[in-house]
């Protein structure tokens, strides 16, 4: 039984801005009733930057199920205390905070091991238990499926369990880098740990997006000696060479044949491989016919690619977003070559956020490489369509909202999402 209330109670009177999902490729920007203190355990959060996460468009096509019309949209957000709960201790009001985009209760045997996104008391999703045998942690913003919890693209959010999904932002890191430590970069962290990369390996990363970007740096501190990068976008291809020098990059446009190409440059396979990429990029015409038809969810093309270029005893971690079942997975060489085939999870935020914060603090760490674009709040609704388009370069966006100070140096000024090409 779940121990933590998904859905805020509403102020009858007060309004803030929130963005709703309102059906398949639809999303507005809408008022709504400003959230409220439940549970002595909350706190009452003012958002000062939020932004769209790649995994936010499963929700915008209406891919993810459990996703009601109305529901408020957005996993990752920082911000400023307005108001606590009788039982917080570690916050104050006005205290400038991130959260983890999972919701954890603090106490279960997996919360004690700072395994997080495994808790078993905030989502208690019947469809869930049924599909995979067990309930995980609740999500902000992100369907019934995962608790139902009203999300980060919002003026306001109510945090359950407040001492443990916040954590508070020092004074010399701006929001822009404190952002992110709320997902990709604990998820790209987490996603380099899971597929076990040490000094010497070579890596391969199908998905160049923020989190496959992140996930190469952090590859390289680990002391890869090779990483090879795999996507279709030419600026993201570009980025990541420029980001992390050496990388070598395989267009799949140009290079149908992805697994030759990467043993031309790792002739023994690749000791590891991360999938930053998922289900919905289905490149064969079988796999689009299937998902059109709803005869699978997710597709193997991606996973049966990386099998096939990974050594044997190698190791593979899925990062990217897989929800349901796929046909014709690889299973024969997966058994006989001895591959260690990693889901991630949902990664554990609160295992490495610290870390990774002190890390920004010192400045060993900077983020802001990924921030391509800020945007206003009210313009939420086009900001999705464009991005969804990858229109402009659009990676990594900062929405601002009325609490927002003004852009950190170093980091994009404000955008007009109409101005984008």
């Amino acid at each position: 039984m779940t121990e933590v209330t998904p859905i805020h109670k509403e102020s009858s009177s007060i309004k803030c801005l929130a963005l709703q999902w309102m059906g398949k490729d639809n999303v507005e920007v809408n008022e709504v009733p400003k959230p409220q203190i439940t549970e002595p355990e909350d706190a009452l959060i003012k958002v000062t930057g939020s932004t769209v996460c790649g995994s936010d468009l499963h929700l915008y096509h209406g891919e993810i199920l459990d996703l009601r019309k109305g529901d408020i949209l957005g996993h990752e957000y920082c911000g400023i205390v307005e108001e606590i709960g009788s039982n917080v201790k570690d916050l104050k009001p006005g205290d400038r905070i991130v959260a983890s985009f999972q919701i954890a209760c603090g106490h279960c045997r997996y919360c004690k091991q700072k395994l997080t996104s495994g808790c078993d008391n905030t989502s208690d999703s019947p469809i869930q238990k049924e599909m995979y045998g067990d309930n995980f942690a609740g999500i902000y913003g992100y369907a019934h499926f995962t608790g139902g919890f009203a999300g980060g693209q919002a003026e306001y959010v109510r945090a359950p369990k407040a001492d443990f999904n916040l954590m508070k932002i020092p004074d010399n890191v701006p929001d822009e880098k404190a952002l992110y430590i709320s997902d990709i970069i604990p998820t790209s962290y987490h996603s380099v740990v899971s597929a076990e990369v040490k000094s010497g390996d070579i890596v391969a990363i199908w998905g160049l997006g923020p989190i496959g970007i992140l996930a190469a740096n952090f590859a390289k501190l680990k002391g890869a000696k090779q990483i090879i990068g795999i996507d279709n976008v030419k600026e993201r291809l570009d980025k990541v060479q420029k980001v992390v020098p050496g990388t070598k990059v395989i267009n799949f446009d140009e290079q149908k044949d992805v697994v030759s190409a990467i043993r031309e440059i790792a002739p023994g396979g690749v000791d590891a491989s991360i999938d930053a990429a998922a289900f919905r990029y289905a490149k064969s015409f079988t796999d689009k016919i299937q998902r059109t038809l709803g005869l699978e969810t997710d597709t193997s093309e991606l996973i049966n690619e990386q099998i096939k270029a990974t050594k044997k005893f190698g190791t593979i971690s899925l990062v990217a977003d897989y929800v349901g079942l796929a046909n014709q997975f690889l299973i024969g060489a997966l058994m006989e070559k001895g591959i260690t085939l990693r889901g991630c999870g949902q990664a554990p935020v609160q295992k490495y956020w610290k870390e990774l914060m002190s890390r920004i603090q010192s400045g060993e760490f900077d983020p802001s490489f990924i921030l391509t674009h800020r945007f206003d709040f009210k313009e939420f609704k086009e900001l999705y369509k464009a991005f969804d388009e990858k229109k402009g370069g659009i990676e990594k966006v900062f929405v601002q909202t009325k609490f927002s100070k003004p852009p950190a140096p170093g980091t994009p000024k404000l955008t007009k999402v109409s101005d984008l090409k």
